[in-house]
């Protein structure tokens, strides 16, 4: 990213009117005993505490979806699929705002509540540790544009000719239910109905696009994990150009015909940009490439959605190769919480400091230098990367730009060689996964051998305040 959440509804139930959770022990306890219990409501992450859910884990999303931009609605059927992690008796997706019309799992119809952004299930029959289940949720409504705790805006943005879904850090729950939470990745099926003459834009590469009675249908499959606030939808007049890098890779291009002329120079650079990147990060992993370029007020900021980053206007050469850098690492090594941000942004930014070492700019060393000459009580020394103050600061200067001066310190004291071993091997570990801090810092030190890397961690990463310079 580049800068820049009660009413209760149900099928028909029990007259005793119980909370889910409250009525599947009241239920097994007549059946002689519990045999499960509730998935959790939030997996606690430290900044947002009610973000996912426990209890199971997601392999795939389909979701088919019907947008009207006139009227701003959205027709939406939700199929996913899980594994149960524990014995379940119920558990919760997030949701948030929109009409629940009903809910199946394994085709039996589930009893169901709403309150707030948790969509609790109760399965017909309850479901065993280890046992895949899919669960179906048709809904429908308005969906809402969420303001995050920075004050930016997510979820699903009306623009000036269609719409755009943004998902980070949790809006994605206003057009879709699932699992929200970065740790929980998935493979998607997203398939978007349109009215004919506009384009419906996605993760992943574009498997159909048929036109009947007015409507054109796009499907899109991602078969590569990807975390839920990395999903997008972009509906509007775009035009698109097809293209393929020299090693076959496909490019999909999305830009609003007002920014087509803005974009043409630095798009026609991404790829000499994928190939740096490839060259420096190790292989890219994922299927396609490319980019989504909306009108300037259509969100305040850019955004790595997964294989096909989303730009405010035409990007900048900078912004470019962040967005791109981030499919390294963000969208293939993902943050296994929120805390852990810096290890998006800091290497994103780090990587735009190593394009313009490359290509004629100052050294990443001399980007280190002016930005250490920032006084004391500059925001960029307002709190540690990697301990953000709060959920309001997760992406703040500090994540960027101090991050990024962490990996040089790492550079420094490691060397080049063992340096460009450390971030390609990084990305390679982890490819696909999850990763925090603490595995980020032990994967250092296990790669450079005999480098002391404690006054690093101590003063650039968990430090308070201005590092002394040594």
């Amino acid at each position: 990213m580049v800068s820049r959440r009660p009413t209760i509804t149900s099928v028909p139930r029990s007259p005793l009117l119980l909370p889910s959770a409250l009525l599947c022990l009241v239920l097994a306890a007549c059946d002689g005993g519990v045999h499960g219990t509730p998935g959790g409501a939030g997996v606690r992450d430290p900044y947002f505490p009610k973000a996912g859910n426990g209890g199971y884990d997601v392999g795939h999303y389909g979701l088919t979806l019907a947008y009207d931009p006139d009227g701003g609605r959205l027709t939406g059927t939700a199929v996913i699929t899980a594994r149960a992690t524990q014995d379940l008796t119920a558990f919760d997706l997030d949701l948030k705002g929109l009409h629940v019309d009903d809910v199946t799992v394994e085709g039996s119809r589930a009893r169901w509540n709403r309150a707030g952004q948790e969509l609790t299930v109760r399965p017909h029959d309850d479901l065993k540790k280890g046992e895949t289940f899919s669960t179906t949720v048709r809904y429908s409504g308005r969906p809402e544009t969420l303001t995050d705790p920075d004050g930016s805006e997510e979820g699903w943005l009306r623009t000036a000719d269609g719409a755009l879904g943004l998902g980070e850090p949790v809006g994605s729950m206003a057009w879709f239910p699932g699992n929200d939470h970065p740790f929980d990745k998935a493979s998607y099926d997203i398939t978007v109905t349109v009215p004919e003459g506009l384009q419906a834009v996605s993760n992943g590469e574009l498997k159909s696009e048929t036109t009947k009675n007015g409507r054109t249908t796009f499907a899109w499959h991602s078969a590569e994990p990807m975390a839920s606030y990395l999903a997008t939808v972009a509906v509007g007049h775009y035009t698109i150009t097809r293209s393929t890098l020299p090693d076959g890779l496909p490019v999909y291009t999305a830009v609003d015909p007002t920014q087509e002329k803005a974009s043409r120079a630095v798009l026609a650079k991404l790829p000499e940009i994928m190939e740096w990147e490839d060259y420096n990060f190790g292989p890219y992993p994922f299927s396609s490439t490319g980019a989504i370029v909306d009108r300037p007020a259509d969100s305040g900021y850019a955004l790595e959605t997964q294989t096909r980053p989303v730009f405010p206007g035409a990007p900048d050469t900078a912004t470019l190769v962040h967005e791109l850098a981030h499919q390294w690492y963000g969208d293939s090594v993902t943050p296994r919480t929120w805390r852990d941000m810096w290890l998006n942004e800091g290497f994103a930014t780090y990587a735009e400091w190593l394009w313009f070492e490359d290509h004629g700019g100052g050294t990443a060393q001399q980007t280190f230098d002016q930005l250490y000459a920032t006084p004391a009580d500059s925001d960029l020394w307002a709190f540690p990367p990697a301990e953000p103050s709060s959920a309001a600061h997760i992406s703040d200067r500090p994540v960027y730009d101090r991050g990024a001066m962490v990996l040089q310190k790492i550079r420094q004291k490691a060397g080049d060689d063992t340096f460009y071993d450390i971030i390609q091997g990084w990305a390679a570990a982890h490819r696909h996964g999850n990763a925090d801090t603490a595995e980020f810092t032990e994967y250092v030190e296990k790669t450079a051998p005999g480098k002391d890397f404690s006054a690093v961690w101590k003063d650039w990463l968990y430090g308070d305040g201005k590092p002394a310079r040594p």
